[in-house]
């Protein structure tokens, strides 16, 4: 049964986090219970589509301009299952894979620090009013003006896995705690790998300790990524495993002890992530059980976007061609849907007929046509769907798609003038019936 579902237009998610789920660091279901407050809940689909529809209704008749829907209570529910699975293990919320800032709010009340890979990034996060001491600059190769600035504004922990690295910080933020960034001996058959451009080789893991070493800088611990989107879990065996190795090479090397070690990201909600915790506390169990004092941190991104975000677009063109329908949407891989291209991604399209079939907007039991949806631009490629079923809809009926977190808003583009990088978020939440 649906859950009231509620507009939360001008106010602070922080503010609704702590009337809802008592605020705080790290807020679990239990907590809620504790305190007496009302939790939250993802929305059902009912409620979601309900939701849409009165936004559709109500605040777009003239300009249907697409929308995203970001649903708190799937938020909530993704730290509760991260909080669960790895307890010990401290969330940096990787800000380039959505930087929406409600959402980034709500990760701060909850407690995630952040990974920022640029200046850019870094300003998002501390406008936010984030403290610098919980961002990671994650990037191993950063301009020397993100790492003068990095050193002005405090953000004092950094990755890298190069000598010149190594040369660019002891020049301009000497303060700075440095994470050794390896490379995974799988990259885990991501459908982004990481390993082709950053970290360390093995044989590098030594020259690269020394050269901090000389150089006068802390090596804190160690970091890798096994890539991102679906990938295996069983990378993360092995490249524990290392950083392990490296903790030993530096203790050889007499550096001070390291106390951090940074397992990146790879994580997608679902049973992906299930296996992963399982994978990452077996290994670290067996390699980092003797580590007291350890900070264990991770750098998930998709794992907490892609599914607390649903776009709707709205239906601006037609053309019939036999069996085939065609139909042109107001966003597409050059806004939203970029998603396709740079992130290798599969999106799923489901109709609201509000114009076309009122009695029935899910089109339930229609009958349904090979369908292609092109994007909004002049440009072929803006192919957002080919050989889809759909049933027949009509201009100014809207097609919605799931699951649109995951590093979409963030590399859209203005290309023939489509503004689709500006597409509003409507935040929303509900509770149990």
């Amino acid at each position: 049964m649906a859950g009231q579902t509620i507009i939360v237009s001008g106010l602070n998610p922080a503010a609704i986090l702590q009337s809802t789920i008592g605020g705080g660091a790290f807020p679990t279901a239990a907590a809620a219970a504790e305190n007496g407050t009302r939790k939250v809940i993802p929305l059902s689909r009912d409620a979601l589509q309900d939701f849409m529809l009165s936004i559709i209704t109500q605040k777009l008749q003239d300009e249907k301009q697409p929308f995203y829907v970001l649903d708190l209570g799937e938020v909530v529910s993704l730290m509760d299952q991260w909080k669960s699975a790895l307890p010990n293990i401290r969330p940096f919320y990787a800000v380039k894979c959505n930087p929406e800032p409600s959402f980034l709010s709500i990760l701060s009340a909850m407690g995630s620090n952040f990974d920022c890979a640029s200046r850019a990034e870094i300003e998002y996060v501390l406008s936010l009013g984030i403290s610098p001491d919980r961002i990671v600059f994650a990037n191993p190769c950063k301009p020397e003006s993100d790492i003068i600035f990095a050193a002005k504004v405090g953000v004092n922990l950094t990755t890298y896995d190069s000598e010149d690295e190594v040369y660019k910080i002891r020049k301009h933020h000497p303060k700075s705690e440095l994470l050794l960034r390896i490379k995974p001996m799988l990259d885990g058959n991501a459908r982004c790998p990481m390993g082709p451009k950053y970290g360390a080789l093995p044989e590098e893991v030594d020259p690269l300790l020394r050269a901090a070493q000389t150089a006068r800088l802390t090596v804190s611990g160690v970091s890798f990524h096994i890539g991102s989107g679906d990938a295996d879990s069983n990378a993360y065996l092995g490249a524990i495993a290392a950083a392990k190795e490296v903790f030993e090479t530096a203790a050889k090397l007499g550096m001070s002890k390291m106390t951090v070690l940074d397992v990146g990201g790879g994580f997608t909600s679902g049973h992906q992530f299930t296996t992963a915790a399982v994978a990452v506390k077996s290994a670290l169990k067996q390699h980092f059980d003797d580590e007291p004092g350890l900070a264990i941190i991770a750098e998930p991104g998709r794992f907490f976007a892609e599914t607390a975000f649903t776009l709707a677009t709205t239906i601006i063109g037609k053309r019939v061609r036999g069996e085939l329908r065609e139909y042109w949407i107001n966003d597409g891989l050059y806004g939203s849907m970029n998603c396709v291209l740079y992130d290798h991604a599969t999106v799923n399209a489901t109709p609201l007929a509000v114009l076309s079939n009122r009695s029935n907007v899910t089109c339930g039991r229609s009958k349904t046509f090979p369908t292609t949806v092109f994007g909004p631009t002049c440009d072929a490629l803006d192919t957002v769907l080919r050989d889809y079923q759909l049933p027949e809809l009509q201009v100014n009926d809207w097609l919605v798609f799931p699951n649109m977190g995951a590093y979409t808003k963030a590399a859209g583009s203005n290309f023939n003038g489509f503004n689709t990088s500006a597409i509003v978020t409507h935040l929303a939440y509900s509770y149990p019936s």
